[in-house]
């Protein structure tokens, strides 16, 4: 497998505060890459190494199949990049933002234009960007960054501090990206729900340290699922579980079973209930919530948001 990130033992402190701690990150070609974390859990930090915009105190960072500390400018000559809040001047029109863009860094100014249209701000790119909302200033920066077809993104929180109608038009833009740019995404939120709906692999942060990283259902497949049946003995259903020592809860008519079956061990499973004059009128798979796991793997919820 090809990857666009690769960093090996990455660590940066500040004094006595280890914000990055030993990051070894594998981002493959052509995924949406989310990297989760609550606030203060190195998330810049490592996007501004990544970046070269901070030196690491140890280990090494690939980009494209590029050394960063040996080849900077061409490591970072395929990548696109939004860190912390957009910086744009507010007397400019979106247009002559991306025309000064595309004349400092040497691009074509034809590349630049092909970019609004991209993030839908053609009708509003004579217009100064004093007077864009948040969501369109973000889709203005990362039209920036795509300029020169970068082969990476590397976003950091870009839908922080929009209103939920930015945030659908940003997750839309971003899953969009892999195929209408062919680029690799890596973004970085602390929103659980975004990284669910946009996300193809993920890794998860806390405290400096990384404690999850692959696909994003290979988190989900690595926790129990919950077993719900509805039934009309509810109560003897429940009593059955627990005198098998599995964790089960019962609600009205439902009972819910901590335990992972086949789809096959499931059918058996309703094959059996119906024998012992139990009736099963529906039975569902719960997965657990991208929340719950991460409090699971590191104890803590602070920062996160559903």
């Amino acid at each position: 497998m090809a990857f666009a990130i690769e960093t090996q033992g990455l660590c940066r402190a500040f004094g006595d505060v280890t914000a990055v701690d030993g990051l070894n990150l594998a981002v493959p070609e052509g995924s949406v890459f989310g990297f989760l974390g609550p606030n203060g859990a190195g998330k810049t930090t490592s996007i501004r190494m990544l970046l070269g915009l901070i030196a690491p105190d140890a280990g090494e960072v690939r980009l494209n199949n590029c050394t960063l500390a040996k080849n900077r400018s061409q490591a970072l000559s395929g990548v696109g990049a939004i860190v912390e809040g957009p910086a744009l001047y507010p007397n400019l029109t979106g247009r002559e933002i991306l025309i000064l863009a595309a004349r400092l860094s040497g691009r074509p100014v034809r590349q630049a234009l092909e970019q609004l249209e991209r993030v839908q701000l053609v009708d509003a790119m004579d217009r100064k960007v004093s007077g864009y909302s948040l969501g369109m200033r973000q889709r203005l920066a990362l039209a920036r960054a795509m300029m020169g077809q970068p082969r990476l993104l590397i976003l950091d929180e870009p839908t922080n501090g929009l209103d939920p109608a930015g945030i659908a038009d940003m997750r839309a833009l971003i899953r969009s990206l892999p195929e209408t740019l062919g680029a690799t995404v890596f973004l970085s939120s602390h929103l659980l729900s975004e990284i669910e709906q946009i996300a193809t692999h993920c890794a998860l942060m806390d405290k400096g340290k990384m404690v999850f990283q692959d696909r994003l259902e290979r988190l989900t497949d690595a926790a129990p699922s919950v077993l719900a049946v509805e039934t009309d003995r509810p109560v003897a259903l429940a009593q059955r579980y627990l005198e098998q020592g599995l964790e089960a809860n019962r609600k009205e008519d439902w009972v819910r079973v901590t335990v992972n079956l086949t789809a096959e061990e499931r059918r058996a499973l309703v094959r059996d209930l119906v024998a012992e004059g139990i009736g099963v009128s529906a039975l569902r798979v719960e997965k657990p919530a991208l929340e719950s796991l991460f409090l699971r793997l590191t104890g803590a919820g602070r920062g996160l948001s559903q």
